[in-house]
């Protein structure tokens, strides 16, 4: 979009914004990924009510669907077929037309198919329900590119790490207010509120992200240049930063040979492609975890199931902190940065998640080891997830989209392999 000239009109209203536009362009993508993330982690929740269990083959108290593990977790990691197909359309999108609309159309898609899954379920059970989890991936996928296409264009190179972190780590707040809220809605009401209510809660973010006033937004705009309410110092300031003066309707075409033959794009993939597979597996089979292994009640169940995710998002904004300091200072470069922090999100985790698994039924010892598995694996966010923007401004949504969409593999294969690996999945079970 070509840059605007202010109004004294615009100027004049700007004065009414305490809070730089950046922060509020902020705090509007963290609570987009904690819409989103509630919405896609209903289900796990949720399912834990909706089927029977199985303890030794023989059918339990539960929920009035008799599905197999297989279909269970067929129904959980098929979201991201549809996630991962979004991706690369969602990216060049968000490069070339700025990220508003696309987020806002990604999460009212989502939104719509979140409210259709108790009605879907009711008439079509697990095979209905698998094919809208794939529609609700294909809204959901827009999300995390549209999302790098905003911080490319509104945050700093030495405010990246803690406004990217709490951007892009809104997912963990989000798994929060699942767990704990679904929690106490199980407790007291049927498993098809969960989903009406985040539901209504997406809805409502939606409103609020494109609410209008005299046929202008009053809040999100897709650059700096183009926000008329900004003010003139704030704007400059962004400008000479970051050069937030890019006519997105004269950008070049792709590079794609130029992305696919970096050793740079690989390197990211793989770093992706590690941190997902324990992060889905985590954030989709915990609650299940939790009910059918260690034998929690619905309410406990949701309570220590938030841990985790608290755990990470306080370590995600940290080493954003620590990051920006280091390159602010110039102790490291971005690069170095960018490094050390994947690499201390990649091994800490596989330690602790290893230990997890010999902590048998001690409850304490083993939410304490899934707490420090996700704890440490907060630098994630102040490493590779801010590479693209780091590689390329330009094209940082599509670059997201190659990462974050071949995770998104890993999302679809783990869940799944874990319900085909584990077809009764019990204390007992394990054991043996």
């Amino acid at each position: 979009m070509k840059p605007i000239e202010q109004t004294p009109r615009g100027i004049a209203f700007s004065k009414f914004f305490i809070i730089p536009q950046r922060s509020i362009v902020a705090i509007m993508g963290f609570f987009a990924i904690v819409t989103g993330y509630s919405q896609r982690q209903c289900l796990s929740m949720a399912i834990t009510q909706m089927k029977f269990y199985r303890r030794n083959l023989f059918l339990q108290q539960g929920g009035e669907y008799d599905w197999t593990e297989e279909e269970q977790g067929r129904t959980l990691s098929f979201f991201f077929f549809g996630y991962l197909l979004a991706h690369i359309p969602g990216g060049m999108m968000g490069d070339r037309f700025g990220f508003k609309w696309v987020l806002n159309g990604g999460l009212m898609w989502s939104v719509t198919t979140t409210f259709l899954v108790p009605v879907t379920v009711y008439y079509t059970e697990h095979i209905g329900l698998t094919i809208l989890r794939v529609t609700q991936g294909l809204g959901q996928g827009v999300i995390f590119p549209s999302l790098s296409v905003m911080v490319s264009h509104w945050v700093p190179k030495h405010e990246r790490g803690r406004l990217g972190a709490v951007i892009l780590g809104g997912g963990q707040i989000g798994n929060v207010l699942l767990f704990a809220f679904a929690g106490l809605l199980l407790d007291s009401f049927d498993w098809q509120w969960v989903f009406y209510t985040f539901a209504i809660v997406g809805a409502t973010w939606c409103l609020i992200f494109v609410c209008v006033y005299c046929k202008l937004a009053l809040i999100c705009y897709s650059d700096p240049v183009t926000h008329p309410f900004i003010k003139p110092a704030e704007r400059e300031y962004l400008v000479e930063q970051i050069g937030a003066h890019i006519e997105r309707t004269d950008l070049p075409p792709v590079p794609w040979v130029a992305i696919f033959t970096s050793s740079k794009i690989y390197s990211l993939i793989s770093a992706q492609i590690g941190h997902d597979w324990g992060f889905y597996i985590m954030s989709t089979y915990l609650p299940k975890y939790y009910n059918d292994v260690l034998n929690m009640d619905i309410k406990s169940n949701g309570f220590y199931a938030t841990f985790p995710f608290i755990a990470m998002w306080i370590s995600s904004i940290s080493h954003g902190f620590v990051a920006d300091m280091l390159i602010k200072k110039n102790y490291m470069n971005i690069t170095n940065v960018r490094k050390l922090m994947t690499t201390l999100a990649a091994i800490f985790p596989a330690i602790f998640l290893v230990l997890a698994s010999y902590a048998d039924c001690d409850k304490p010892l083993v939410i304490i080891f899934f707490t420090l598995t996700l704890f440490t694996m907060g630098g994630y966010y102040a490493g590779m997830k801010l590479t693209p923007v780091d590689l390329s401004p330009n094209y940082a949504g599509t670059i997201m989209a190659i990462s974050n969409g071949s995770g998104a593999i890993i999302g679809w294969l783990s869940p799944y392999l874990v319900g085909v690996l584990t077809p009764n999945v019990s204390f007992e079970a394990r054991n043996q």
